[in-house]
């Protein structure tokens, strides 16, 4: 059996963070999660992941930050966005510092997990 891919979810939404954590564990996914862009800083720093889901407006570091951080520092690791501010703006330039892909919230769970599927087996 391949190993489980390792996914981090960076949301500063409590509740949000623990229904996305179950349903990507459910999935078969290894999940760990942070509560702002220092905490997922932090894990980065320690552990390989092979996704993160990154909210985009958060305290402290926020999402543009730790998406920096990742792609200078594990360029293996695929990133994609998470805003409740979807607009044109956020989506390009989470693009043009290199996420996969932008989800924005409310987002349909069906729609993110096929998207997290998709990037996790786009190399």
């Amino acid at each position: 059996m391949p190993a489980k891919n390792r996914i981090l979810v960076v949301d500063d939404e409590e509740a949000l963070r623990t229904v996305l954590s179950s349903e990507l564990e459910g999935e078969g996914y290894s999940v760990r999660s942070a509560a702002d862009g220092q905490e997922a800083i932090t894990q980065l720093t320690g552990t390989e992941f092979d996704l993160v889901l990154l909210d985009i407006k958060m305290p402290n570091v926020d999402g543009f930050e730790v998406l920096k951080f990742v792609k200078e520092r594990h360029p293996k690791t695929k990133v994609v966005m998470l805003t409740g501010f979807a607009d044109l703006k956020n989506a390009i330039e989470s693009k043009k510092l290199g996420a996969e892909d932008f989800v924005s919230k409310p987002y349909d769970l069906v729609d993110l997990l096929t998207t997290v599927e998709r990037v996790l087996t786009n190399d």
